[in-house]
């Protein structure tokens, strides 16, 4: 890319699925050279769909496809003595290595920070795991979904009160955690000089869900005196209305608390005269009696569609939103304008629809522009141009399965 706002950075990855992938994806969206190091069998992420036809193909997943673009892929087994000496190499040029792998593994292979900052001490490592570098379940093996219910946010958030817990949408700690990974790993980056060199960014999924999901309202407030909220189900329980309501063609979110906006809901339902009671400016009031006033709300959503809800309570000052389907959201028509749906160009999969660049700089832009790469697509280009090896060598250290 060029012109990105990162150009002139060079990122490492080694990672699979989901965190360290998405992590090094902003980075490379925003104009950073990125070189994705793969297993020889490739990325675990390359096994998951969707896949065109719902055939399995490793070049083909959608998932991979998303957390890859812009970057250059190489394969290298970081796991044989030649594989980490070429991992090295690499290492001793780069800003940012990226990783999410288990601190055990990398202590094994001899590429925890302690050893790689020996061989770049300008090197800023971002290190993702689901419980983080130290502490009694740093070696625990885990996932996104136990980093997410570590964190407390299910027994919060997810189900209806005094039922079992839910689980959340896969992937959201890891997601959470790549982001805040890209964030402060990109600020060591810019902060070599005065942190004098590099450091290792230690980002727990765990904590990064605690923090954002459940936060200091709910652990802040149970550290303090003892006292946390609990879930709800859908909708809130001190004010009304608050909640998802059926309508005509699926479900809006009715949020109308404030007088202004309670008033605004009301003219756009028609005055109906059981709303004009004065107790009803209250909110408090009326999730005090949310069993009266919901049936009567939803006897008018039911009347009409969830664009026409939305658009007539915004108007009118009232925050009300159509719950979308993915279906609906991958064709709405303010993503499309913002450029958040965007057609990528793949070797395989030929021309196809993914996301553009989550964060506007309007100075330079980001996003994807090349698609994921195939697997080893970039090993003559790396092994050969960057790190000076031999036509022959490469030949021999793929039929050694090293590459």
């Amino acid at each position: 890319m060029t012109d990105g706002a990162l150009q002139g950075i060079r990122v490492v990855e080694l990672g699979h699925m989901v965190s360290a992938p998405y992590c090094a994806k902003l980075f490379a969206d925003y104009g950073a050279e990125v070189i994705k190091v793969e297993p020889p069998a490739g990325d675990k992420a390359r096994c998951w769909g969707p896949f065109p036809a719902d055939e399995p193909d490793p070049e083909k997943s959608g998932l991979f496809f998303f957390l890859n673009s812009n970057k250059q892929g190489i394969t290298l087994d970081v796991g044989s003595e030649q594989g980490r000496e070429l991992f090295v190499r690499l290492l001793a040029e780069a800003d940012v290595l990226v990783e999410n792998n288990e601190p055990r593994q990398m202590r094994e292979w001899g590429l925890d920070y302690s050893a790689v900052s020996k061989i770049n001490p300008e090197l800023v490592m971002i290190s993702i795991t689901p419980f983080g570098q130290s502490g009694p379940y740093a070696d625990w093996r885990g996932y996104d979904l136990n980093a997410y219910h570590l964190s407390g946010a299910s027994s919060r958030y997810c189900g209806r009160p005094n039922e079992t817990p839910l689980e959340h949408g896969t992937f959201a700690a890891d997601f959470y955690g790549a982001v805040a990974g890209a964030t402060w790993g990109l600020a060591a980056t810019y902060g070599r000089k005065v942190a004098g060199g590099g450091q290792q960014i230690d980002v727990s999924c765990a904590e990064a869900i605690a923090a954002t999901f459940v936060g200091g309202q709910n652990i802040g407030a149970y550290a303090q005196d003892g006292a946390f909220e609990r879930r709800t189900g859908v909708g809130m329980p001190l004010g009304a209305p608050a909640t998802i309501l059926p309508c005509k063609d699926g479900h809006v979110w009715m949020l109308a608390l404030e007088p202004g906006q309670w008033n605004g809901m009301v003219q756009v339902m028609g005055d109906p005269e059981w709303a004009q009671l004065d107790m009803f400016q209250d909110m408090f009031v009326r999730a005090q009696n949310a069993d009266v006033i919901y049936p009567l709300i939803e006897e008018w959503t039911m009347q009409h569609s969830k664009w026409d809800i939305m658009e007539k309570c915004q108007e009118a000052g009232c925050p009300v939103t159509a719950v979308f389907t993915v279906a609906e959201a991958a064709e709405h028509e303010h993503l499309r304008e913002r450029d958040y749906i965007v057609e990528v160009e793949h070797p395989v999969l030929g021309k196809l629809r993914d996301l553009g660049a989550p964060f506007k700089l309007p100075e330079s832009p980001g996003g994807p522009e090349r698609g994921a790469p195939l697997i080893g697509q970039h090993n003559d280009e790396v092994y050969t141009e960057l790190l000076g090896l031999k036509a022959e060598e490469l030949t021999r250290l793929h039929g050694e399965g090293v590459v």
